[in-house]
C-alpha cells in the first residue's frame, strides 16, 4: 500500500497551492479519502473528506469556503485545492484512506504546507 502527498510548498497568505495523493495497493473506490494536517507543537487536525463515489464532502470549519477535495477513482487520486491560505494553514499535510466498511486505514508520509511572507 503507498500514498505520495506532492504539491506542498511556501506559499505568501492569500495564495493557492494544490495537494495530491497517488495511492496503489488497496482498492481505492472502496475507501473514503481524506485530508488531516498536523502544525508544529499541535495534535494532527481533520481538514477534509469526501465518500467514496465523490458524492459528499466535508471539511473543518476553519477551511470551508476556501478548502476544495476531490477524488478521482480512476486515476486513484485525490486532491486538495487550498484557497485563500493564512497563516495558520502551515502544517504538514496527510492524506488518509478510510476502509468502506472495514477498519482498514492507511496513511500517507506528508507533505509541508508553509503559508508565510
Amino acid at each position: 500500500v503507498q500514498l505520495v502527498e506532492s504539491g506542498g510548498g511556501l506559499v505568501e497568505p492569500g495564495g493557492s497551492l494544490r495537494l495530491s495523493c497517488a495511492t496503489s495497493g488497496f482498492t481505492f473506490r472502496y475507501y473514503v479519502m481524506k485530508w488531516y494536517r498536523q502544525a508544529p507543537g499541535k495534535e494532527r487536525e481533520y481538514v477534509a473528506g469526501v465518500t467514496i463515489d465523490g458524492g459528499r464532502k466535508s471539511y473543518a470549519d476553519s477551511v470551508k469556503g476556501r478548502f476544495t477535495i476531490s477524488r478521482d477513482n480512476r486515476r486513484q487520486t485525490v486532491s486538495l485545492q487550498m484557497n485563500s491560505l493564512k497563516l495558520e494553514d502551515t502544517a504538514v499535510y496527510y492524506c488518509k484512506a478510510e476502509g468502506h466498511g472495514n477498519n482498514d486505514e492507511y496513511w500517507g508520509q506528508g507533505t509541508q504546507v508553509t503559508v508565510s511572507s
